[in-house]
């Protein structure tokens, strides 16, 4: 549409100004054109006449007074269908986000490509939108449960006596539900840390990060008679190593966590140019349609696991957020036999 407006408004002009050319002659006002080497072959006038066409000088204002008066119609008309989409796209919001403007799906105008890309992208704003609730809808859910718990205990407490056994009992109940609460908001914290991308960038040994963390859970594993095996060799990424520690930490727990006697853990650092870190645990068996809501916050897929003290549910969360912070991706897939194996592609440093 545009373009066929633009062609149609240049071919007008083009033809305004080549009838004003023939019968510019024949206008009463029309004067002989001047020719300055016919009165003074060297004189300044004359030379630049040589270059520059000076003589049609009165014709080119003309001209240029015909193009500006004109013009402006043309391209008046020319935008008369982005004046149309104006005030349609004025009422994309999100107080309206199930509007659409709906050019149609068939077509290659401009104006319909713009519709459809508009569409597109109400598209992607709703379903950010609602992401974004279900995650409101979802953390105040996680966090009405155990204040619940905690206001029913104090009420338990408050209304008689209690022994010292149920006193302490009543304080244990209430330091547990308090734990998870504070697990869960130290979630959201790092999961908004890594949504906002990293303030700076430092070499880091991801290997050595491993380690540290795989000897962090040793004793863990040891007690849950499962197995952790490292292979890890040397891999240097750009990146925070608070977010990296916490990405690692949080892959090994839930290996750890969803597994069973017996089972192992595997951490792999720099097995490939293109996997920079990956883990595999046994474990349940997870369909390969439900892997990736996995990484939806507050999804529990397993309720057989090791630990059971409970979780936020943002595990895998907060390890994709991080993942994308530092411009890489992870992927996941069930193992044969049971469990997941995670694979991390971070660029090299």
């Amino acid at each position: 549409m545009l373009r066929l407006r633009l062609a149609v408004g240049v071919f007008a002009v083009v033809t305004l100004l080549y009838v004003l050319d023939f019968y510019r002659y024949k206008l009463p006002w029309y004067l002989d054109p001047w020719y300055p080497c016919d009165t003074n072959v060297n004189g300044m006038a004359c030379r630049i006449s040589r270059k520059l066409p000076i003589a049609e000088l009165p014709w080119y204002g003309v001209l240029l007074g015909v193009t500006a008066l004109v013009f402006p119609l043309i391209a008046f008309w020319v935008l008369a269908p982005v004046r149309r989409l104006v005030p349609i796209v004025g009422q994309l919001g999100p107080q309206n986000l199930g509007y659409r403007v709906r050019p149609g799906r068939r077509g290659r105008d401009e104006m319909k490509r713009l519709g459809r890309a508009l569409d597109d992208m109400m598209d992607r704003i709703a379903s950010g939108y609602e992401g974004q609730r279900r995650f409101a809808a979802n953390a105040s859910h996680e966090l009405r449960t155990p204040l619940a718990l905690q206001r029913t205990l104090i009420e338990v407490g408050m209304a008689e006596p209690l022994t010292p056994e149920q006193s302490t009992l009543l304080a244990g109940q209430l330091l547990a539900a308090n734990a998870r609460n504070e697990r869960l908001i130290e979630g959201l914290l790092v999961l908004s840390q890594a949504d906002q991308g990293l303030a700076s960038r430092t070499p880091q040994r991801l290997d050595r990060i491993a380690a540290e963390v795989v000897e962090a859970h040793a004793a863990t594993a040891a007690d849950a008679d499962i197995k952790i095996i490292a292979n890890l060799g040397p891999r240097t990424v750009a990146g925070e190593r608070v977010l990296l520690e916490r990405l690692v930490r949080n892959l090994v727990h839930n290996a750890l966590k969803y597994n069973h006697p017996g089972g192992t853990v595997r951490v792999t650092v720099g097995a490939s140019a293109a996997v920079a870190l990956a883990v595999e645990n046994t474990g349940p068996v997870i369909a390969a349609e439900d892997v990736a809501r996995l990484f939806e916050p507050f999804t529990r897929l397993a309720s057989d696991r090791i630990d059971h003290s409970g979780g936020s549910g943002l595990g895998l969360a907060i390890a994709r957020a991080i993942v994308q912070a530092h411009d890489g991706t992870i992927t996941a897939t069930p193992a044969e036999g049971g469990g997941l194996r995670l694979s991390i592609m971070l660029p090299r440093d």
